[in-house]
């Protein structure tokens, strides 16, 4: 199996046994814990009720279900349960690609937080979810607990419309803010960046910075700079370091196109943007997602009803 070919989709009841089946062989590779994992004693018939009673999210190889975790939602919280890969397709990114998947299905369910529990057994485990934005709250012994805000879901139907969203991104930020903008060419990154300098208020024009990597946006007022960079044509994080962005990150907002996979060691903090087109149609959706303790809460008043 080449876990580059995994493919991720929203579970069905159908999918309980084979589920099952990854839970039992995920768990069962772990280190030993007492009292043992309430997963090890799940049969089908509780992984069918976990998804009629919420949802859940598979991965897929070659039509195997290989990865899997449950959602349980109560209001606009979910919890994530039961999250699990196959041992012989571990450590290729399984996890993350399936978690990712896990938290966008919850925003676009409404949901805005996520929590779970791991075990105070596996600290790894606990520091492995905080490098993917979950924070601490709690301890309750044989678990710590850990929370984390969702993606902010807002669609974009016009140019104007995502002109407007740069606006309101842009009255939130502030000096040191790292912005990571995601989307495939024409998505609306360059677009929404010219709304976000209008909102913080800097000086344009606001263009691509493709073949200059970067461009300063001095601010006439009190507020911060922007410094825009393009990533497009770099070939890897050092690179990136080589334009010397330390030197203006701390009284700046920093808003990197492409950056996703090469700009996240700016700032443990960070707003991550992904823009997806639409199938047949030119609206866009736009994913917000706040990681850190300094967006916790910070982009509640950007959430929609879809």
């Amino acid at each position: 199996m080449d876990a580059s070919d995994l493919t991720l989709r929203e579970a069905s009841v159908d999918d309980a046994a084979a589920l099952l089946h990854v839970i039992r062989e995920a768990f069962s590779a772990r280190r030993p814990v007492d009292p043992p994992a309430d997963a090890l004693t799940d049969d089908v018939t509780d992984i069918e009720a976990a998804l009629i009673a919420g949802t859940g999210v598979v991965g897929e190889i070659d039509g195997h279900i290989v990865a899997g975790l449950l959602i349980d939602r109560e209001g606009d919280l979910v919890t994530l349960r039961r999250v699990s890969v196959l041992p012989r397709v571990a450590r290729h990114g399984v996890a993350g690609d399936l978690v990712e998947a896990a938290l966008s299905l919850s925003a676009d369910l409404g949901a805005s937080r996520a929590t779970l529990v791991v075990r105070e057994e596996f600290p790894e485990l606990v520091g492995w979810w905080r490098e993917r934005g979950f924070e601490v709250i709690g301890e309750e012994p044989p678990v710590i607990r850990l929370v984390r805000d969702l993606p902010v879901v807002v669609d974009v139907p016009t140019a104007d419309d995502m002109r407007e969203l740069g606006r309101r991104i842009g009255a939130l930020l502030r000096r040191g803010d790292v912005v990571i903008a995601t989307g495939e060419l024409g998505a609306g990154k360059t677009t929404l960046t010219q709304g976000l300098a209008d909102g913080l208020g800097v000086t344009g024009p606001v263009i691509s910075p493709t073949f200059v990597i970067s461009r300063i946006h001095p601010n006439p007022g009190d507020g911060p700079a922007l410094v825009h960079v393009d990533a497009y044509r770099l070939g890897g994080a050092a690179e990136l370091g080589d334009i010397d962005l330390d030197a203006s990150l701390a009284d700046s907002v920093t808003l990197i196109e492409w950056g996703a996979g090469l700009a996240e060691w700016l700032a443990d903090d960070r707003l991550d943007i992904d823009i997806v087109r639409g199938v047949d149609t030119d609206e866009r959706a736009v994913y917000l997602t706040g990681v850190g303790p300094r967006w916790a809460g910070a982009l509640d008043t950007l959430r929609e009803t879809r």
